[in-house]
């Protein structure tokens, strides 16, 4: 119930600040909305942008265990290089490394989901537990890779119609209707 408020509250938002602005770079204002929404709802979290994200991936650091905070169909159509998931409802901390020295690098579709969690492995002891602002929309929008499986894609889950809109089209997969998914 609070996720679905939390949506309406943070859609009101866009919508009014869209009407204010117009058309042009409507995306950059909705994200950042979103990121200012998330940062106080969870206001503990420690964030890490997705520039600083890919430069990490690709320096000679630790690497962080990358968690995908999507549900399961989501996951499976597209996630970071080397993401596990983890259940956004009903987390399972115990798969995760046991050391809280280990850092960890959350994302969602927007980043919303991947705060929670964030938040719950912090209380659990993890000390470097960043949440991806923007997450896998912004990532895949600045054209850096995901996958499904071990291949390469340029699809990613656009969790519904309204939310799938910050997706750039032509990131932006095609949601199944209930009749195809019923096997009408």
């Amino acid at each position: 119930m609070t996720t679905e408020l939390d949506s309406k509250i943070i859609w009101s938002l866009i919508v009014v600040s869209l009407g204010a602005v117009g058309l042009l770079g409507w995306r950059s204002l909705a994200f950042g909305i979103l990121k200012r929404f998330i940062k106080r709802k969870f206001p503990h979290v420690q964030t890490l942008t997705t520039q600083e994200l890919a430069q990490w991936l690709n320096s000679q650091q630790p690497q962080p265990v990358l968690l995908d905070a999507r549900n399961a169909i989501e996951y499976q159509q597209s996630h970071l290089q080397q993401a596990q998931h983890i259940d956004p409802q009903q987390p399972d901390l115990s798969a995760l490394p046991q050391s809280p020295e280990t850092p960890i690098v959350v994302y969602c579709s927007v980043g919303y989901r991947s705060a929670k969690i964030a938040a719950k492995l912090a209380e659990a002891g993890y000390k470097h537990v960043y949440n991806l602002e923007g997450s896998i929309f912004q990532w895949v929008n600045e054209g850096r890779p995901v996958y499904q499986d071990n291949n390469p894609t340029t699809q990613v889950h656009p969790y519904d119609r309204r939310w799938g809109q910050l997706l750039k089209p032509k990131y932006r997969a095609k949601l199944e209707t209930d009749e195809e998914r019923s096997g009408l």
